[in-house]
């Protein structure tokens, strides 16, 4: 195992994590007026709902889907008689799926954002980075159905599962799981975890006022008197 090898899959995600919160703690002790998501509804609508709707319900879906999927333990699927090429041509079914709303529905707001001259002109350079960065990272997993399909024994997906398992619960270890992971896997991994490392410097923030509005729920009722 290589030096670097063991710093980007075993040092650089609790780096990426620390980034994340403490990047996000600053941005929104800091610069408060700009923890938003930009929207450009007011400058032209277009195919804005549809990209909209595809694209968060596919990227809410992938975001659990991998949570589930790479962070409840083996053990857990064993024990409920779910064998690994089952959960594995699972995933790759419910990845495809999300996946290709998410791919729809990004290259929807992608065309709508580079072709129309107004929205183009207040498009910061940022935006154009992070939406690239989703789009490469997006084609990325979607190309390793592709490799998974030439091997439907689950073993990859067992390391990988390993590999975040141990991530989680700080085992020095974990990088030595996927040493022989295919490359796409690899790509795929470090794309998702820096885009956690430039997740508070972007619009994304947003993000965390979405997980947030959950505690609307618990709110008294607002009461609109007529004069």
């Amino acid at each position: 195992m290589s030096y670097l090898h063991q710093f980007v899959f075993g040092i650089y995600p609790y780096i990426a994590f620390a980034i994340f919160i403490l990047g996000s703690l600053a941005r929104f002790e800091r610069e408060q007026y700009t923890w938003k998501s930009d929207s450009s509804q007011v400058l032209h609508r277009g195919n804005l709902r549809l990209g909209n709707i595809l694209f968060h319900l596919g990227i809410i879906g992938l975001f659990f889907g991998h949570l589930v999927g790479l962070l409840t333990p083996v053990a857990v699927w064993d024990a409920l008689g779910v064998t690994h090429s089952f959960k594995q041509a699972f995933a790759m079914a419910a990845g495809g799926v999300m996946g290709g709303l998410c791919l729809l529905g990004l290259l929807i707001l992608l065309h709508r954002r580079l072709s129309d001259p107004r929205i183009r002109a207040v498009t910061k350079p940022g935006d154009k980075v992070l939406l690239l960065w989703i789009l490469i990272t997006l084609l990325l997993g979607l190309s390793t159905i592709f490799v998974s399909a030439q091997h439907m024994d689950g073993h990859e997906m067992v390391l990988l599962m390993t590999w975040a398992q141990h991530i989680v619960t700080f085992k020095g270890d974990a990088a030595a799981f996927i040493v022989g992971a295919h490359l796409l896997f690899k790509l795929h991994l470090f794309m998702g975890m820096t885009l956690f490392v430039i997740f508070p410097f972007t619009r994304l923030v947003h993000v965390w006022s979405g997980f947030a509005s959950v505690t609307y729920l618990g709110r008294a009722w607002q009461l609109v008197r007529p004069r």
